[in-house]
């Protein structure tokens, strides 16, 4: 061997370390699988190289020549660093530049000049094509290098048409056909030994990646908890009557509404936090997993009532401070049902059932958890049923709305509608809202629910505005989407329909203000400073609304229809009004009085100072498409015309 053997022989550590050097700038856990792979494909293409140079190696063997030796060598470190190429190149997040291509060609014209050389090496002349075809590889490799130059293709990782499992299964394809081929004629023993380790080799990857499968299977990507699969197939081995045990089902209030109004990002990073929190308080032989959406299971074993209840306090506790997610910050609630090992059953579908059961009456009841009951079961299979019709009916878009006109009293001037919801039930016909409202909210679905009247509504509004009709429009909205993600959420919706914020009017129950004053009161504020206007619905029916009256943020009272209704036969119901009236009208709030159904009623409230109504007498709710008409129809009767 010469010296210029060890010049070129240097080659090969050099550019495997400029290879290396693409390798490190990506995550650590792609080297190992990457190293195998390389070298799968390198055993391989040797085995099938020591066939070829066999005539060679067996020159070399009965001479014992180091030419001879290291012509050999040459091919098998060629196969190498193309074997190392290729397997980078099949590894997603790797690059080797953007001219890997004449890399490829580089090595391939190289390494078929140092197997041209070995083959005929006696007869080897300097100028000839041997020479040719390294200059050639050389030149390419340069070419690559110099592409390569610029790192900014490897760092953004470009993907190529070279399939991952490309190297290993050709790599044993040819290992197979080597063995064979050893079968019907004499070949190397390096060749048969080289064929072997590429199998044995290419075992360890297929073997990892099965694993990885099986675990991808059972593992939820968001989280990294077990998954719905892995839950309901690991849990049921564990139930049995001789062992206690409480199974819950968790699912995150007004989540949804998260969703839509800061996104699923957000909302992905969420649940994300959840989870880590939830798997604080869980034991080693205890299991949570991600069912899917917002919902979260948990079984712990050999546990007993009380200790379960314990168990779902802390769960919720945890949820307690507030949760810091991108730029947002968020206060998340859950509500858990629990089902019992073995009072409640045995069976892994009759305790989910239960527990489901149990979850919703927990989030109807606002109480956080809830053991399940015998008595949960009343009518507990309709009500289901109906909440799995409401998800479809939300997703299928089975909801019409129709508005009831609002009249100002003194003129009899149309000044707005109230948006009422109605579902077209596939097989009950038109629903009205008092027949799903409660369930919906029960279900956690009431955000979704408002945020599609507030769509449509304020799309029907800047509607009707365009064709010369600028009403406002009213929309309910119940305390569970009094969220601090609704400023933004109203505030997007006028401005991509151009309706000006004076035209929307929200409409929130007394006890809803009752109930969380200062944070839902400074939400409401904050879209009433945007000049959006805020009215307490069904006024009367609450407590001590009278010694709020004057905090709280609102620009209109409505008055309950029990009150109204009542004024022709009871003397005292009508003293009540007017007092409410002249007290609304000393903090400069406006009156709309609801359910005036009869011209006595109309002209005392008149009377009485009541500055706007809603009732039969004017009109019923009627679809969006006939509000028009109805306004128009107005004019000329002393109705007066719409601003």
């Amino acid at each position: 061997m010469s010296l210029a053997d060890v010049a070129y022989l240097a080659f090969y550590p050099l550019m495997l370390g400029t290879l290396a050097v693409v390798v490190v700038r990506r995550p650590k856990a792609l080297v190992w699988p990457l190293l195998v792979d390389s070298l799968v494909g390198a055993l391989g293409a040797a085995s099938l190289m020591a066939v070829i140079l066999a005539p060679v190696l067996h020159l070399g063997a009965q001479s014992g020549s180091y030419e001879v030796i290291v012509a050999v060598v040459y091919p098998l470190l060629d196969l190498l660093l193309i074997s190392a190429v290729a397997g980078i190149l099949a590894t997603r997040g790797l690059d080797v530049g953007p001219r890997w291509p004449f890399l490829i060609a580089g090595l391939l014209v190289f390494s078929l000049a140092d197997v041209g050389y070995a083959l005929g090496m006696q007869d080897y002349a300097v100028g000839s094509i041997v020479d040719a075809g390294w200059v050639a590889g050389i030149v390419a490799i340069a070419a690559w290098v110099d592409g390569a130059a610029d790192t900014r293709g490897a760092l953004h990782g470009r993907s190529h048409a070279v399939p991952e499992l490309a190297a290993p299964l050709v790599s044993t394809a040819v290992a197979l056909v080597v063995l064979l081929a050893g079968t019907q004629m004499s070949i190397p023993a390096l060749a048969v030994v080289f064929a072997g380790a590429t199998l044995a080799l290419a075992a360890l990857p297929l073997t990892s990646r099965n694993r990885m499968l099986i675990t991808l299977a059972r593992t939820d990507e968001l989280t990294g908890l077990p998954n719905r699969r892995a839950f309901l197939t690991d849990v049921p081995a564990r139930l049995s009557r001789e062992t206690t045990g409480a199974l819950f089902l968790l699912d995150l209030d007004r989540f949804k509404h998260v969703n839509d109004a800061l996104g699923h990002d957000v909302g992905d990073e969420l649940l994300v936090h959840v989870g880590e929190r939830f798997a604080r308080h869980i034991r080693p032989n205890d299991m949570l997993a991600r069912l899917g959406g917002d919902e979260f299971a948990v079984f712990l074993a050999g546990v007993s009532e009380d200790q379960a209840v314990a168990a779902a306090q802390r769960l919720a506790e945890e949820l307690a401070d507030p949760v810091e997610v991108a730029s947002a910050t968020l206060l998340v609630s859950a509500s858990v049902g629990i089902a019992l090992v073995p009072a409640h059953g045995t069976d892994m579908g009759l305790l989910m059932r239960k527990a489901d059961i149990a979850m919703f009456r927990a989030k109807a009841e606002h109480r956080g958890h809830h053991v399940y009951d015998a008595s949960d079961d009343n009518d507990g299979a309709l009500r289901l049923r109906t909440i799995q019709e409401l998800r479809t009916a939300l997703a299928e878009d089975q909801f019409e709305m129709h508005y009831q006109p609002k009249v100002r009293l003194v003129d009899q001037e149309v000044t707005g509608v109230e948006a009422l919801v109605r579902w077209n039930h596939p097989t009950r016909g038109q629903l009205p809202p008092a027949a799903f409202l409660a369930l919906a909210e029960e279900a956690g679905l009431m955000p979704e629910l408002s945020s599609l009247v507030l769509r449509r509504a304020i799309r029907r509004a800047a509607r009707w505005r365009s064709e010369g009709l600028d009403i406002s429009v009213a929309v309910n909205m119940s305390g569970s989407c009094i969220l601090s993600c609704l400023p933004y959420e109203i505030h997007q919706l006028l401005r991509t329909h151009s309706l000006p914020p004076s035209r929307l009017v929200l409409e929130i129950t007394e006890d809803v203000l009752m109930s969380t004053p200062v944070g839902t009161a400074r939400i409401l504020e904050d879209l009433r400073v945007s000049g959006i206007r805020i009215s307490i619905d069904d006024f009367g029916t609450g407590y001590s609304s009278l010694a709020y009256l004057r905090d709280l943020p609102v620009d209109e009272l409505k008055l309950d229809r029990s009150f109204i209704t009542a004024m022709p036969h009871d003397v005292r119901a009508r003293g009540l009004v007017g007092s409410i009236i002249d007290l609304a009208h000393s903090l400069g709030l406006e009156v709309v009085a609801e359910g005036v159904n009869d011209e006595g009623t109309r002209d005392d409230l008149l009377a009485q100072g009541c500055d706007s109504a809603q009732g039969f007498l004017f009109s019923r709710p009627l679809p969006a498409r006939e509000i028009s008409s109805w306004v128009s129809g107005r004019v000329g009767l002393g109705g007066g015309s719409c601003r």
